[in-house]
């Protein structure tokens, strides 16, 4: 029996956050290896350079931010995006 106001012993809680931000990263990650149809093979690999740098800082966040994971998923798709778009309109990528 526990006191009021006091959890049992066992396992602590676990967030889904983290395991949400993953499904997004996993998302991302084809967009970026995708980008191959509109980029440059350069462009991709920086591109996937990119991705695998915002996939270590999820893993880094799993445990000490669970809760920003989510977030760093949109803004990799949110930075694909951006940089897919910006390369078209001034670099000349095109389909």
């Amino acid at each position: 029996m526990t006191k009021p106001g006091r959890r049992p012993r066992g396992r602590p809680d676990v967030s889904p956050w983290p395991f949400v931000g993953m499904a997004g990263m996993a998302c991302a990650f084809f967009l970026y290896a995708a980008s191959g149809l509109v980029a440059p093979w350069w462009a991709v690999v920086v591109l996937l350079v990119v991705w695998v740098a915002l996939f270590v800082v999820a893993c880094a966040w799993w445990s000490l931010h669970p809760r920003w994971v989510p977030g760093l998923a949109v803004f990799a798709i949110v930075l694909w995006f951006v940089s897919v778009t910006a390369g078209g309109a001034l670099l000349g990528w095109s389909a």
